[in-house]
C-alpha cells in the first residue's frame, strides 16, 4: 500500500447530482441525470406541519481543484457525501461545498468562508496540514471539524478523524496472533511515514501481548536495500530456529510491490510459513496478494469488505464510476452529520453528541468518535487462502475490548 489504498484514479463524471459545489439547498430522493439546482438557489425548509423547520448547514471542504490522485479522490468524496444526502431525503439540510485547493492557505480560506456561510459543522479537509490550518478558524467559531486526514497528531480539541488509523490494526493482528500462541516476533518495516507510525505501534502491541521482538529491520524503496534487510531478518530467524527458540511470526506491513520482491527471498531462504505465521495490515487487503503461494495462511486486520461492496454498487449506479476506497469516509461523515441534524439546533453538533456512546452507522460497520478525536471501528482478522481472503475472527461491535480503528491506506494525508 505505497499509494492511496486501492484508489481508482479515474476521471469522475458528475451526471447524477442535484446540488452543485458551493450551492445550498437540496432535494430529497435518488439522484437523476437531469435534475439540478442553479447555483445559490435555496429551498425553504418546512416541517411536516407546514411550519418553518430548523434547517442545518453542513460544510464539506476538499481539494476539489487539486491535480492527480488527490483531486480525483476529492471529487469522488464529494459525490459520496451527496449520495448520503440524497438517501437521507431531508430538505432541511443544506450542503455547502468549499474547495481548499489542497493547500493550508486554501483550507484556512475555505474554513473562513464556511463559517461565514453559517456552517454548523465542517466535514474535511483531507490533508493533515490543511486540517491544522482550518481548525483554529472553526474552533474560534465553535464549529466542530470531522476530518478525513489519517494523521493522529491533528486530532482533538474540536477536530475528529473519520479516517482509518494504521496503529490500531497492528494492535488487532498482533493481539490475535498472540491469542493463537505466537509470542516471538520478527518484523520488516518500510522506511516511510507509514512505517514510522507502524513501528511504535508494533513494539507496543507485542509488549502488551507479552511477546518478544527477536529482530526488526527497516527497508527502503530500492530493491537492494529491501533484500539486504530481509536477508538479515531471515538470518536471525534461521539461527533462532537452530537454537530451539524459533520465531513464531513475521510482521511485514507492506503492499503488493514490496511483497512481490520479498516473497521469493522467503521461499529461497527456506522459511516455512506453515510454522512462521506471516502478519500484515490492510495493505494486504488486495486480491493480487492471494495469488502468492508464500502468503497463504498469513493474517492481516482490515474492515470487512462486504459493506464497501454494497456501497460501490450504489455509487456506480449513481455516478457511472467505481469509487475509490476513501469515498466511504465522506459518506460516513455525512451520514453521521445527517443523524445529528435531526436534533434541535442548539448543540446538535456538540462534542457530546458527536461522541455519543452508541456511535453511528458506517459503510464498514459501526463507528464511534472518541473525545480524543480518534474514531473507533471494528476490525476483522483475515487469513489469506488461494485466490481469496476469509475472515477468521469477525469484527467486534462498539464497546467490545477488541474494537479498534481500521486502516484502508498507508499514507499520511
Amino acid at each position: 500500500m505505497a499509494k492511496f489504498s486501492n484508489v481508482i484514479a479515474a476521471a469522475i463524471q458528475m451526471w447524477a447530482v442535484i446540488c452543485l459545489a458551493g450551492c445550498s439547498g437540496t432535494i430529497g430522493g435518488e439522484p437523476t441525470s437531469t435534475a439540478s439546482i442553479a447555483h445559490g438557489t435555496t429551498l425553504p425548509p418546512t416541517s411536516a406541519t407546514g411550519q418553518k423547520a430548523q434547517d442545518a448547514k453542513i460544510a464539506l471542504i476538499l481539494p476539489l481543484s487539486a491535480t492527480g490522485e488527490a483531486g480525483d479522490i476529492a471529487r469522488a468524496m464529494k459525490q459520496a457525501a451527496e449520495l448520503a444526502l440524497f438517501e437521507a431525503d431531508n430538505p432541511n439540510v443544506h450542503l455547502v461545498v468549499k474547495d481548499d485547493r489542497g493547500t493550508p492557505d486554501g483550507a484556512a480560506a475555505a474554513s473562513q468562508a464556511a463559517v461565514a456561510d453559517g456552517a454548523e459543522i465542517i466535514l474535511g479537509p483531507l490533508f493533515g496540514k490543511s486540517v491544522m490550518a482550518a481548525a483554529p478558524i472553526a474552533r474560534k467559531a465553535g464549529v466542530s471539524v470531522v476530518s478525513f486526514s489519517n494523521d493522529p497528531s491533528v486530532a482533538g480539541n474540536g477536530v475528529y478523524l473519520m479516517s482509518y488509523l494504521a496503529a490500531e490494526e497492528v494492535n488487532r493482528v498482533v493481539a490475535f496472533a498472540a491469542s493463537k500462541g505466537k509470542k516471538r516476533f520478527a518484523a520488516l518495516i518500510p522506511s516511510t511515514p507509514y512505517g514510522q507510525t507502524v513501528e511504535p505501534a508494533f513494539r507496543k502491541a507485542v509488549a502488551g501481548a507479552g511477546g518478544e521482538i527477536v529482530t526488526l529491520e527497516h527497508f527502503g524503496a530500492d530493491t537492494s536495500g529491501m533484500l539486504d534487510a530481509a536477508k538479515r531478518v531471515v538470518g536471525v530467524m534461521s539461527q533462532a530456529d537452530k537454537t530451539g527458540n524459533p520465531v513464531d511470526a513475521l510482521f511485514v506491513p507492506a503492499g503488493p510491490e514490496a511483497i512481490a520482491q520479498l516473497s521469493p527471498l522467503l521461499t529461497y531462504s527456506g522459511i516455512d510459513t506453515h510454522k512462521v505465521k506471516l502478519l500484515g495490515t490492510s495493505a494486504w487487503d488486495m486480491p493480487v496478494l492471494a495469488r502468492d503461494d508464500q502468503l497463504i495462511g498469513g493474517w492481516y486486520a482490515a474492515s470487512d469488505a462486504s459493506g464497501f461492496q454494497l456501497f460501490s454498487q450504489k455509487y456506480a449506479k449513481s455516478f457511472a464510476n467505481a469509487p475509490p476506497r476513501l469515498a466511504t469516509l465522506a459518506y460516513d461523515a455525512m451520514t453521521a452529520a445527517l443523524a445529528l441534524a435531526k436534533g434541535s439546533k442548539e448543540g446538535r453538533f456538540s462534542a457530546a453528541n458527536l461522541t455519543r456512546a452508541n456511535g453511528f452507522a458506517g459503510v464498514d460497520g459501526p463507528l464511534r468518535l472518541q473525545p480524543n478525536g480518534l474514531v473507533e471501528r471494528g476490525l476483522a482478522v483475515f487469513e489469506i487462502e488461494k485466490y481469496r481472503s476469509v475472515v477468521v475472527d469477525a469484527a467486534p461491535q462498539p464497546g467490545s475490548d477488541k474494537l479498534s480503528t481500521a486502516s484502508a491506506f498507508a499514507k499520511f494525508f
